[in-house]
């Protein structure tokens, strides 16, 4: 039975509408958000998302919905009372129009299982939407807003779930249009949710459950609702500034990513030529798993650094040093590789002076500072800052991009020690 309120609500009445919702024992504040077992299905869906990420992982996730750890967390989510009904229908795999495209596409998979790692591990509102614009920006079939679903047990304070109905509720209680599937539209949407319970939080909650409750009983035929011309939500303003930020959250990913591309290739120059020239090659730790040439870009090159780095106080800043070639029977470090391609010269002069000063058995190693032909003016004026004038006893190198694709080849067939990549560089000393 409908609860006795009336008709026609504006945005005066809302607060007697939300007492009276309250009150209702069949709206979803009782029967789902006061809900004793409601706050246990926020660890259980922790963990069986946490389940979900290790199986994508080790590429044990499989290939059907069906049987999936993937529907153990949904359907979990979709037995949290009517709200949840039906939030398994987005996830279930279509293999005529083949969505969502997460079970028989790997580089698909990947994507999901990244987006739910960094959800998972993440604790700010940033980190999170930055998360689901790169999901987004994946295009990946299928895979839409239904995943705020997922999001929300994740973070309730920030992510508000999304369905037909809290949709419906949303813009008759605005004037909104927001359309379904659309990550920008959500973003938007969440925008104006956040600014309605900021305004009534005294009779609602921080978790967002309480007023996307509130949205669902309206949009599900509940609450008859007319929207009063000062609402105070500006729709279109929030969707306008949501698709501002999202292009141009875009344009700095694509920028990141060729820029992540270009000093890979350059890493994969370096351990190609080192391994022509019979080094061992040591690749970043936090590159090793990076993608080259249809491969790792640490495969064939070495797991572990040699004994005597490891021991030392300085093994966790060396370890970081983008390329490291290393002699096979001495196991001594004879050259050190910091590639710069945009970034400021300082964390990589630091850790070659942790490597210097810090493993004084591979003090005398060669240190080269790895950029593009234009950027060599810019590393010169950095170098020579007063901060860097410990540092000069190094013979830290300059070596250009153009200089080591141009003579890499002849290096690695002709070349013996380090004679040649030490005649296609230039000393950074100051002249």
């Amino acid at each position: 039975m409908m609860a006795q309120v009336p008709q026609k609500i504006d945005n005066h009445d809302l607060g007697q509408l939300i007492d009276a919702w309250q009150q209702d024992a069949g709206a979803t504040y009782q029967s789902w958000f006061l809900w004793e077992e409601r706050l246990k299905n926020f660890r259980s869906i922790r963990r069986g998302l946490q389940l979900v990420v290790e199986e994508i992982r080790q590429n044990t996730f499989g290939n059907a919905y069906r049987g999936s750890s993937l529907e153990t967390v949904v359907h979990s989510i979709a037995e949290q009372r009517q709200i949840f009904k039906g939030a398994d229908h987005a996830f279930l795999w279509k293999p005529k129009l083949r969505i969502p495209d997460i079970y028989e596409n790997r580089a698909n998979q990947l994507a999901f299982g990244r987006f739910l790692d960094t959800c998972l591990c993440c604790n700010e509102e940033g980190d999170l939407i930055r998360a689901v614009r790169e999901l987004d920006a994946q295009a990946i079939k299928g895979l839409g807003p239904a995943c705020a679903n997922l999001l929300y047990f994740l973070h309730p304070t920030i992510a508000p779930p999304f369905n037909t109905a809290i949709v419906k509720g949303y813009n008759l209680l605005v004037g909104a249009n927001v359309k379904l599937g659309r990550w920008n539209e959500y973003l938007a949407m969440r925008e104006g949710i956040r600014a309605l319970n900021g305004q009534y939080r005294s009779r609602l909650s921080n978790d967002l459950g309480a007023i996307t409750g509130l949205l669902f009983d309206i949009g599900s035929g509940r609450y008859a609702v007319a929207r009063a011309d000062d609402s105070g939500i500006q729709w279109e303003d929030d969707l306008a500034r949501v698709r501002e930020e999202s292009a141009a959250a875009a344009k700095s990913r694509a920028t990141a990513l060729e820029n992540d591309h270009t000093h890979t290739e350059i890493q994969g120059w370096l351990r190609d030529l080192g391994k022509a020239m019979g080094y061992d090659i040591w690749i970043a730790s936090n590159d090793k798993n990076r993608p080259y040439l249809g491969d790792r870009l640490s495969n064939g090159c070495l797991t572990q650094l040699p004994e005597n780095v490891r021991q030392s106080q300085a093994v966790d800043t060396v370890s970081l040093i983008d390329i490291l070639w290393i002699a096979r029977e001495s196991q001594k470090i004879v050259a050190a590789f910091e590639v710069e391609h945009s970034t400021s010269i300082y964390s990589g002069i630091v850790r070659m002076l942790d490597l210097a000063l810090g493993i004084p058995d591979h003090g005398d190693a060669a240190f080269f500072l790895v950029a593009p032909d234009a950027r060599e003016q810019d590393v010169r004026a950095q170098f020579s800052r007063p901060a860097f004038s410990r540092v000069s006893e190094l013979n830290v190198r300059y070596l250009g991009y153009s200089q080591l694709k141009a003579h890499k080849e002849a290096i690695a067939r002709f070349g013996t020690g380090l004679k040649g990549i030490a005649a296609i560089s230039s000393s950074l000393a100051l002249r």
